[in-house]
């Protein structure tokens, strides 16, 4: 594959997308704007998407409002969500705001080590690669990882888990919290589907960006999706994620999210990396947990269990969802993006231009 000069790699400009909902994490999302102003590779822009709470976008407004002599503070600027709640729908309205030829998008309660950028932009070296994501790191409300917590299943808490391979690596799907698009990638593909993902603190619903990768390689099959595991972000865990009863249910909302998807794209590509990770990953860790146990190590036990009741409940989760969606009883659309201005090198551009549609 060609490579571009790296030249042409340092001037690609990035917009970072945080998508927020609830005033709850104030301080969470003053941290994740914090850590994107840090960074050792700036973006050209932060774009602050608010699903449907206009008095957190008031807030967000007044605290990254225009200020004196320039536009808005430090490159951020404050958009309503356009379309139906729910975080698809939020990134969609950062992806047709956004002016940058690399789109970033963060948790809103996450913060990212200093060179997290520079890793994504590096990733792009190579004109066939179309994302990039990076390796997302749980930090735990309670200090430490729960006992009975099995690394496997720390996608449950939107993280990276065990049995994603290290380094720098190609894969199916990056994981939406930690991730970056060309931006033409999404005229290829489209937007996020909406109707599938997470709508605020209601059933932890995900899987979105699984769909919409297949859907990118499906639309430019030489397209190369990358995970960069230098590319590190923390992202918190509230206490109530650290409960079985939360394992339990986001488990079960991913069985009925992975039957969406598999309903869309075929069982071939929806569960291509699902086959490996429970006929091997899995398999793997219940007998690490079972030695941990012989050894007299704590939390050994509940961590087999753990792992057999999370396939468990995957597996209910997926039989009701295909159940529903061959009634038609659920199902997601898919929007075409469209920019509300092209891409410019930098975050330059007037007033009219900055506030867009949403401003």
């Amino acid at each position: 594959m060609r490579a571009e000069h790296p030249s042409d790699v340092d001037r690609l400009t990035v917009t970072v997308v945080i998508c927020v909902y609830t005033e709850d994490r104030w301080e969470d999302i003053l941290a994740a704007v914090s850590s994107v102003r840090a960074q050792s590779r700036p973006a050209a822009e932060t774009l602050l998407v608010v699903d449907h709470n206009p008095a957190l976008r008031e807030r967000l407004a007044k605290e990254f409002g225009e200020r004196a002599g320039g536009g808005p503070a430090a490159g951020v600027r404050v958009l309503a969500n356009a379309g139906p709640r729910g975080l698809s729908a939020g990134r969609n309205t950062g992806i047709a705001a956004a002016r940058g030829e690399i789109v970033a998008f963060l948790d809103d309660d996450a913060v990212a080590e200093r060179d997290w950028l520079h890793h994504f932009v590096r990733g792009y070296a190579d004109p066939h690669v179309m994302a990039v994501g990076g390796r997302t790191v749980p930090a735990w409300s309670s200090g430490r990882r729960p006992a009975w917590f099995p690394e496997e299943f720390d996608w449950v808490v939107g993280c990276t888990y065990r049995g994603i391979p290290p380094g720098k690596v190609r894969v199916r799907n990056v994981l939406g919290g930690n991730a970056s698009f060309r931006r033409s990638a999404f005229d290829a593909a489209g937007g996020f589907a909406t109707g599938i993902g997470r709508d605020g603190d209601r059933r932890p619903l995900g899987c979105e960006e699984t769909e919409l990768c297949i859907r990118l390689s499906r639309a430019l099959p030489d397209a190369v999706l990358l995970i960069d595991d230098r590319a590190v972000i923390h992202h918190k865990v509230p206490a109530g994620r650290e409960r079985f009863g939360y394992f339990r249910s986001r488990t079960w909302a991913e069985g009925l999210s992975k039957a969406l998807v598999t309903r869309s794209v075929g069982a071939g590509r929806g569960l291509e990396s699902e086959r490996r990770y429970t006929s091997r990953v899995l398999p793997a860790g219940v007998l690490r947990a079972l030695r941990d146990a012989a050894l007299g190590r704590p939390g050994a036990v509940g961590r087999a269990g753990a792992i057999v009741s999370g396939v468990a409940a995957a597996a209910g989760g997926y039989v009701v969802g295909s159940v529903r969606a061959r009634r038609g009883a659920a199902g997601f659309s898919v929007a075409p993006v469209t920019p509300l201005a092209p891409p410019v090198n930098g975050a330059g551009g007037g007033r009219e231009e900055r506030e867009g549609a949403y401003g």
